[in-house]
């Protein structure tokens, strides 16, 4: 089998497994082929021995399939080996980057009910298995009393939401009132309200691109700085994923090479240690940085 098509077939699988019920001609749209190669490859799975379900001219696969459940008995966790496992994992230096690598395939593997309990606590916990059950069903949702920093303001979002970044921290979601895919950091959460009506948006339903800084937007400015040793060590201390982007110069003397989705997360940083960093390149940071070291002064007493 080429590599195309035993790529499409994965896809597939993936597609009937984690949606309801899906049309051929939806299937189609979302693999670029035509309904013909649909059913070809939907025979191909029932050839395998997998069980094909349809409901009002819609089609699944169903996980009660020998296979599944074969899968199911090799990464099936118990919660005491959810406990032991999250213990051990959380007993790694939070600075080693591979912590949240590990984290991030023990939430890929494991059921989103338990593994929630396990590793989100109090408010927080309640709020991430509404999230999930909302996800599973395909439910709209109201983040209650949801507190904005852009905004400065607290109210209610009515939103599709349909994943979680890593260890539940934010949850990516479409938002009715602006009709565009939103993060929302889930502790900024006062509540979550499932409500009856289903999702009409879920062609939308893709994440965005989140830069080494943690900030998120649809824009992507380049950046360009020169660190000593104090920064860059600092840098991969409190951001581990800008470790992919740093260029070692020398032994004192790093490159950080990147692209931000706003100036406001770096910012914060670089205010910081501006003795040992220098920006390249990078004017309109430079008069970012400018702006906020003037908004420092005018509250500065004396000045």
């Amino acid at each position: 089998m080429d590599q195309p098509k035993l790529e499409r077939l994965l896809r597939l699988m993936k597609m009937l497994t984690a949606s309801n019920y899906l049309t051929v001609e939806e299937i189609a749209g979302r693999l670029s082929i035509t309904p013909r190669s649909v059913y070809r490859y939907i025979d191909t799975f029932r050839e395998a021995g997998f069980v094909i379900k349809k409901k009002n001219g819609c089609i699944r696969l169903d996980k009660s399939s020998p296979y599944f459940k074969d899968i199911s008995e090799l990464i099936h966790f118990t919660e005491e080996e959810a406990y032991i496992l999250k213990s051990a994992i959380e007993s790694i230096d939070e600075n080693n980057i591979l912590k949240q690598n590990l984290k991030k395939k023990l939430y890929t593997v494991y059921d989103y009910k338990i593994l929630a309990e396990t590793i989100v606590n109090g408010r927080n916990g309640r709020n991430v298995r509404q999230l999930v059950q909302a996800m599973e069903e395909h439910r709209t949702v109201v983040l209650k009393n949801y507190s904005s920093s852009h905004g400065n303001d607290i109210r209610d979002r009515r939103v599709e939401a349909f994943t979680f970044t890593t260890n539940y921290e934010q949850v990516w979601c479409y938002c009715l009132e602006d009709r565009e895919v939103k993060l929302f950091r889930v502790s900024r959460i006062g509540a979550v309200e499932i409500l009856p009506d289903p999702w009409q948006h879920e062609a939308a339903h893709k994440e965005g691109y989140i830069d080494i800084f943690r900030m998120h937007s649809r824009q992507k400015l380049p950046l360009k700085l020169k660190m000593g040793l104090r920064s860059s060590s600092l840098l991969l201390e409190e951001f581990p994923l800008a470790a992919r982007e740093l260029k070692k110069v020398s032994d004192r003397e790093w490159l950080l090479e990147t692209e931000v989705c706003s100036y406001e997360g770096v910012g914060r940083f670089v205010l910081g240690l501006l003795e040992d960093i220098e920006i390249i390149d990078s004017p309109e940071f430079v008069q970012y940085i400018a702006s906020q070291i003037e908004k420092i002064k005018n509250i500065l007493p004396g000045t």
